[in-house]
């Protein structure tokens, strides 16, 4: 029915037989310091307990080429503790090895509590779709998606995928009452299939809890989303949910010894470009040598001391108070240099997906960011202004899952942007640090050398982000300081002045940014013109003149999550 005949069913037996093949970290997890619910592989919730399984069986797999890799699989979780019930199936692409999970949870025994069970049968199944076009004598070897239907009060978390057409037994998956839910968001499609009698193709999405950042409580269950009748534009509420937490003493967060192991086991080296001028220091070197903090009306500006407490706290960027150093070109170059000895990563600890996660953000401070060079083909334009900007801020961010405390992804900010890359992708340089890789000028972070193009990679006009290794880099397992970590209290990290500065880092900076393009368009021929000039026209206004850069509490990723 839907649509097509059963793709791949022949191979089934083939994967069937097969172990799937894992990923794992190159070295062993070390034995983190005694703490509360940190890595002891299960986490309460308040009225469930979950554990986090990553050992599969396979159920199907579509695939419309004869290359393995380039398909999509679907698995259940196997070998549950006792008591414990799965909330749906797993999805992943075939091109890389299994690197993802599926919760199982169970109830909390709570004697004295009357409310409705956490945890319900369903009432049925909804078939959703079906690679069979009902033609075909024999149904086995298709795959079937169904959709639980819960009792009322209650919500699914995820599908069900068989490769017979008979019902899944209702025995083997619960729903969850209503109120230790939250709402679940599609945010990657995972695979496309056509459909001869839908309008709309069927399509599967990873999911993700909508409400994220440090205060989120929804938990990510692993499942995916289907559908032949929705699209991912589409604004209206996915039909199954995420988990909340309602906790609210996050035990599973690691406390302040197990912080410092975490960053000393998996903290990545920085590393900055060969032709690197511009590079990092640390904020007091900076405030030493010369930086000052300006008010407006004011012309002479005031001497910052060392730890930043005699900035101006708190507040709003109004435009009153920024940073900027001083005109003498002796002093202003050796400040924009920078000082790599001096350099150290700034470390913000927070809770992510409900608690089940911690996000370890790592910012690295450049005293300025250099001047971009244009791509538009074959030519490069290295230009004298454009891009330039005192006090750079940017980070990457390690995702740890507080269940067993294995780094999942990494974050990767890049200007404006990012991007998550899973653990099975990263560069892994000494057991399980990985490298991270600044871009040369603009300090943007990348999981692997190369030329990034900031613009339209197809026609290969933008502005490059050249990432190399080099003897220029930054340990960060040894060199970082963790400046906050709200949830562990007030007394446990003592912020340092300047974290509360929440205006500029450098003087607001107009470019004549038309003069050095306009130099450039004339090299060009002028049939390609009106589309470079198309191209310049989306590139991020920073390139332009910009406002001075603010520091990393102002920024929205502070406390929401990041944007990617």
């Amino acid at each position: 029915m839907f649509g097509c005949k059963c793709f791949s069913w022949s191979k089934v037996a083939d994967f069937a037989s097969a172990e799937p093949d894992y990923f794992s970290l190159p070295s062993p997890l070390p034995k983190w310091p005694k703490g509360d619910g940190f890595g002891t592989g299960r986490i309460n919730l308040g009225e469930l307990e979950v554990l986090k399984i990553t050992k599969f069986e396979f159920i199907w797999d579509y695939n419309q080429t004869q290359d393995k890799k380039k398909g999509v699989s679907f698995y259940k979780p196997v070998e549950l503790p006792d008591r414990f019930f799965t909330l749906g199936h797993y999805c992943q692409s075939n091109n890389k090895p299994i690197n993802g999970f599926i919760l199982v949870a169970r109830e909390i025994d709570l004697s004295e509590d009357k409310r409705s069970p956490a945890l319900q049968k369903p009432l049925d199944y909804t078939l959703i779709w079906s690679s069979n076009d009902s033609s075909d004598e024999n149904l086995d070897g298709c795959g079937y998606f169904w959709l639980p239907q819960p009792p009322a009060g209650y919500k699914a978390a995820g599908f069900l995928v068989t490769d017979s057409p008979i019902k899944p037994d209702l025995e083997g998956l619960r729903c969850v009452r209503a109120d230790l839910t939250d709402i679940c968001e599609s945010y990657h499609l995972i695979f496309t299939a056509d459909s001869k009698l839908s309008r709309l193709p069927f399509r599967v999405w990873n999911t993700r809890p909508q409400h994220r950042g440090m205060r989120g409580k929804g938990v990510h269950v692993g499942t995916f989303f289907c559908s032949g009748y929705w699209s991912y534009e589409d604004d209206e509420r996915l039909y199954i949910a995420c988990l909340k937490n309602v906790n609210s003493n996050l035990h599973a967060m690691p406390n302040l010894d197990q912080i410092h192991a975490i960053i000393g086991h998996y903290g990545p080296t920085v590393f900055f470009h060969p032709d690197e001028l511009y590079l990092p220091s640390s904020v007091p070197w900076f405030f030493k040598n010369g930086a000052m903090l300006y008010k407006k009306g004011e012309l002479k500006g005031e001497s910052i001391d060392l730890n930043g407490s005699n900035l101006p706290v708190g507040g709003t960027n109004d435009g009153e108070y920024w940073i900027d150093i001083p005109s003498d070109n002796n002093i202003r170059n050796s400040i924009e240099y920078g000082d790599l000895e001096s350099a150290e990563l700034y470390v913000h600890v927070k809770p992510a997906l409900g608690g089940t996660f911690t996000d370890i953000a790592m910012w690295v401070f450049c005293p300025f960011n250099g001047p971009v060079t244009l791509k538009i083909g074959i030519l490069n334009f290295a230009l004298t202004r454009l891009g330039q900007h005192l006090g750079d801020w940017e980070h990457f961010t390690l995702r740890v899952s507080n269940y067993t405390g294995e780094l999942w992804s990494i974050y990767f900010s890049q200007h404006s942007g990012g991007k998550w890359i899973d653990a099975c992708d990263l560069e892994f340089v000494d057991g399980n640090k990985c490298a991270v890789y600044a871009s040369k000028h603009g300090h943007a972070m990348f999981p692997h050398p190369g030329s990034y193009i900031q613009g339209s990679s197809r026609l290969g006009i933008g502005v490059r982000n050249d990432a190399a290794r080099s003897d220029l880099y930054v340990d960060s397992s040894i060199n970082y300081a963790i400046v906050a970590a709200e949830y562990l209290g007030n007394e446990a990290v003592m912020e340092p002045g300047w974290l509360q500065f929440m205006r500029e880092w450098g003087p607001t900076v107009v470019y004549d940014s038309r003069t050095e393009l306009d130099k450039i368009m004339a090299y060009l021929p002028v049939t390609v013109r009106y589309s470079v000039e198309n191209i310049f026209n989306k590139l991020p206004l920073e390139l332009y003149g910009e406002e001075g850069p603010t520091g990393p509490k102002e920024k929205n990723n502070w406390v929401g999550d990041e944007r990617g």
